[in-house]
């Protein structure tokens, strides 16, 4: 990815997870920039004249939404399935309809508590002053969302932003038109046009968006095209929440069971093909343990995965130049001595197809492409270690991964290993889990993301905490700190500094 750049606009943003400039999809329109400055204006200008969306809007907007994700539960399916010339449609209703709608019904349980102001203590020399914090929404946000859940990362952060009060500017990605067609005629018939209006474009009506003057920013993506985002964002100083990715580990110790870990872990890698931001990248595993963790995986795979082609539930890679990115890939861990362990049972032959079997990679040198790279596909390399000390030195060196995942049944080693880690989420004996429970922040650390979403956290993170201090007629501290200071204020000060 490229670096950061000083002029915000100079280079296009694209949303999706590599670099654009061989995509058709990616080629600039100016039109589309056009388009998005007329949209905001208008959303920008309903700011201006009617504020935020009070509490009763924000419920009926949050209803109407439901409704409409509900009816167009079908064509969305169909749409991302055409879209990545094969998508598991099990997978979609899961992951990008079914938490879509569980995260709606989360916010209109919760809202009015969340909206509530809460009063502060002060202290007594303050009295009888009184102090609260008011939440109120930010103004006009934008959300620019990416093509793996094309669906779900455009939706469940507008969920956060209507529950704040917002008006909200969205771009689904280019990646996947037909879907994002089907998501602007969602939103279009469940929100008025000064509440939520969709843009579409490529990189450089991504760019134009990065660069307005809005009010928030959610962006969600790879950290190459994150820090584009920020640079682009820091111009009108917008402050900016960036989902990010990664390489998310998994680590099982010695003692639990490989079976078991072997089966949630393919379950998690290969959920979508493994385009997923928090799928598990790589796998840390006992040296001692290798063969039987590859034998186990193999065993776990074919069980969910007999038939590799025709199979509807294993999705193909989204397009042709992610699906050659992990063809390289794989081709230059082997070119680097590393073995590739193919895992497709009927053995069938693939070519025609985006879809890849999924490979276990041994003895990848640690420089190899599936070591440096997030992989966001059904490839799995497999680290040793000798103990878990080791384990978690190889994780610590690392940028700080957007999830991680470990196996371990002793609740004291997984508190330790928690202690000496850092990462934006973690699941313990299972994959990708924590994502799903909307009542638990989502966001990454470090160059794994900034800023959380999901359920309160991302009501907090679309709002604004006000502070709030009321004065009494009778406020005794007001003779004390002007002046003219006299004896008074002398021994205020003497007796509390």
């Amino acid at each position: 990815m490229n670096s950061s750049h000083s002029t915000p606009l100079s280079t296009p943003l694209n949303v999706d997870r590599a670099d654009p400039a061989t995509d058709e999809a990616a080629r600039p329109g100016p039109a589309g920039v056009a388009e998005l400055q007329a949209r905001y204006q208008q959303l920008r200008d309903a700011w201006k004249r009617d504020g935020g969306l009070p509490y009763r809007e924000r419920m009926r907007a949050l209803r109407r939404l439901s409704r409409a994700l509900k009816a167009r539960s079908g064509r969305i399916a169909d749409a991302i399935n055409a879209d990545f010339g094969g998508r598991s449609r099990h997978e979609t209703l899961l992951s990008e309809v079914y938490l879509t709608l569980e995260g709606i019904a989360h916010a209109r349980e919760h809202l009015r508590d969340w909206i509530e102001p809460q009063s502060r203590a002060l202290p007594l020399t303050m009295h009888p002053a009184s102090a609260r914090v008011i939440i109120q929404p930010l103004g006009v946000v934008g959300i620019i969302a990416p093509w793996n859940y094309p669906c779900y990362l455009l939706l469940s952060p507008l969920v956060s932003a209507l529950a704040a009060g917002n008006r909200a500017l969205l771009k689904p990605s280019e990646f996947t038109p037909r879907t994002s067609e089907v998501l602007e005629e969602l939103i279009t018939d469940a929100l008025a046009p000064e509440v939520a209006r969709v843009v579409h474009g490529d990189a450089t009506v991504g760019a134009a968006m990065a660069g307005l003057p809005l009010d928030h920013l959610l962006f969600t993506g790879s950290p190459g095209v994150g820090r584009h985002v920020m640079a682009a964002a820091a111009a009108n100083l917008t402050p900016v929440t960036l989902e990010l990715g990664g390489k998310s580990p998994a680590i099982v110790h010695p003692s639990f069971p490989l079976r078991r870990a072997a089966d949630r872990i393919a379950g998690g890698k290969l959920f979508n093909a493994g385009q997923t931001c928090i799928a598990p990248d790589y796998l840390l595993c006992p040296a001692a343990r290798v063969d039987d963790m590859v034998a186990a995986l193999r065993a776990a795979i074919s069980r969910r995965y007999p038939r590799l082609r025709d199979n509807p539930d294993y999705t193909s890679i989204v397009n042709e130049r992610h699906y050659r990115r992990l063809r390289d890939c794989l081709a230059d861990a082997h070119d680097r001595g590393a073995t590739l362990i193919d895992v497709n049972p009927a053995e069938e032959d693939l070519s025609g197809t985006r879809k890849i079997a999924p490979t276990l990679v041994r003895n990848a040198p640690p420089d190899s492409r599936v070591l440096q790279e997030e992989l966001f596909g059904p490839i799995l390399p497999i680290v040793p270690f000798a103990d878990i000390s080791a384990a978690i030195e190889y994780v610590n060196a690392r940028p700080r991964p957007l999830a991680l995942y470990y196996f371990d049944r002793r609740s004291r080693r997984v508190k330790d290993l928690l202690s000496r880690t850092i990462s934006g989420g973690a699941t313990i004996n299972d994959t990708m889990l924590h994502c799903s429970a909307e009542m638990l922040p989502f966001g990454g650390v470090g160059t794994s993301g900034i800023g959380a979403t999901h359920g309160e956290d991302g009501f907090r993170t679309f709002s604004h905490r006000r502070s709030v201090y009321q004065q009494s007629a009778l406020a005794p501290i007001q003779h004390l700190i002007s002046p003219p200071y006299g004896k008074a204020v002398g021994a205020f000060l003497k007796l509390f500094t």
